[in-house]
């Protein structure tokens, strides 16, 4: 199986196809796994693999990807992991899509390096909405897992690490509204309309975000096929020539 080594991570990936690149950030909150995306109303690699080298990764400390785990992590320990392994593949420039947490990971590559990102598609992008308590409790079921493999980490790192991911009061939790309504990225929003993510979410970056495409219905029927095709679309209309 292939990996991608940092300091203090060991990142499972994988690439489908060949073309421009797509980075793939699957659902599952704090447990994100290519697995995920079996579950999901499309496969985007399946879909995609035919036009794009889809990457795909596990994020750390989920599937089958290690890391470290300190205070002072949190979003942006995710977002290095992210920019390493394209590095580490010698891919300059992608697309990004993500799912559920995969909004706020794609959020925050193009916070950190826009002129790599050329555009990011957001499949129900969890956000904050009356569910703090709701996060807070999937953080600590991942992390209870955890927490016997690592022995060495305090109770107060865990604790520090969950707040800087769960903490706050921005509704996308490592972005606020101001980044969302400055950036020149293309983005494609696709509504979510549950617990985790919140439909009010969705429709603050269709609303906030000056390049912007929206779709509320997308996950079965007529509607998830033309879903399909305006995300085939959106792709083809911002890859770069």
């Amino acid at each position: 199986m292939p990996y991608f080594e940092t300091s203090d991570a060991k990142i499972y990936y994988e690439t489908h196809g060949t073309g421009f690149p797509l980075l793939l950030i699957a659902p599952g909150g704090m447990k994100s796994a290519i697995s995920f995306w079996e579950n999901t109303p499309w496969n985007p690699i399946e879909q995609l693999q035919d036009k794009y080298c889809v990457v795909a990764m596990d994020q750390r400390n989920a599937g089958n990807s290690s890391g470290q785990v300190a205070a002072d992590h949190g979003w942006h320990t995710y977002t290095q992991d992210q920019l390493g392994l394209m590095d580490h593949l010698g891919l300059s420039q992608f697309h990004v899509a993500g799912m559920c947490i995969g909004g706020p990971y794609a959020l925050g590559l193009i916070q950190a390096a826009p002129e790599r990102v050329t555009s990011a598609t957001l499949f129900q992008t969890i956000g904050r909405d009356n569910n703090a308590a709701a996060f807070y409790a999937m953080f600590d079921d991942w992390a209870e897992v955890l927490m016997p493999q690592m022995p060495d980490v305090e109770a107060d790192a865990w604790s520090s690490f969950r707040e800087n991911m769960y903490g706050g009061d921005t509704v996308l939790f490592n972005v606020d509204r101001e980044f969302v309504a400055q950036t020149q990225t293309p983005l494609l929003v696709l509504m979510g309309n549950d617990l985790y993510h919140p439909e009010s979410a969705s429709r603050m970056i269709a609303a906030t975000a000056p390049d912007v495409e929206f779709v509320e219905s997308w996950k079965e029927g007529p509607a998830k096929a033309q879903a399909q095709d305006t995300f085939t679309q959106f792709l083809a209309q911002n890859t770069p020539e």
